[in-house]
């Protein structure tokens, strides 16, 4: 027996020294060795530089943001600004040709009113080159709020016309498949 108790103190002795060299970090056990204060452990200085390595990449990644954020705010405004001048260089030959007619000293009414239809020709061939189309709206036809604007109701000349376009007051415009203006008309009662 005096030999089981030997080894039960040994044991109890080994327990002992194992609770003693536990390491801060939790780990028991005869290998753990005690750390100094100074001693860091290894993975942080991984850790560091990871940290600064991120911290690097997020304010790159944040600055190419905010430029491509920038330079897409001056394009848009320089969009806007530039939008129409297609239109309005288009728009040109037909300014120097209202300034010619209104230049030109000839008091022949036939010859004015030639000048203007040439004038009026080219100014619908220019801007339904830009995809401008007038409306057919003529009397008779249905009344249809996505293409008409009714400005009055008037008492039906004939029964057919009943809740139908009696008068278009002005024509309505269409951009490819947008309404540019609306169909003025006035709707029989």
């Amino acid at each position: 027996m005096n030999d089981q108790n030997k080894t039960s103190e040994k044991k109890v002795d080994e327990q002992n020294m194992a609770a003693e060299s536990c390491s801060e970090d939790g780990t028991f056990g005869p290998d753990s060795e005690p750390k100094s204060e100074n001693d860091e452990p290894e993975s942080e200085p991984e850790t560091e530089e990871e940290v600064v390595d991120y911290q690097e990449k997020y304010l790159r990644l944040y600055a190419e943001f905010d430029n491509f954020r920038k330079r897409t705010m001056r394009e848009r405004v320089d969009l806007i600004r530039t939008a129409s001048q297609d239109v309005i260089v288009t728009m040109l030959p037909l300014l120097d040709d209202f300034t010619r007619a209104k230049d030109n000293g000839n008091d022949d009414i036939q010859a004015i009113k030639e000048g203007m239809a040439l004038i009026h020709t080219k100014l619908e061939s220019t801007l339904s080159s830009k995809g401008l189309k007038l409306m057919e709206v003529k009397s008779g036809d249905d009344f249809n709020v996505d293409f008409h604007e009714a400005i009055t109701n008037i008492p039906a000349p004939s029964p057919k016309l009943k809740g139908k376009i009696v008068d278009v007051v002005e024509n309505g415009y269409t951009l490819g498949d947008k309404v540019l203006r609306y169909a003025k008309v006035v709707i029989g009662e």
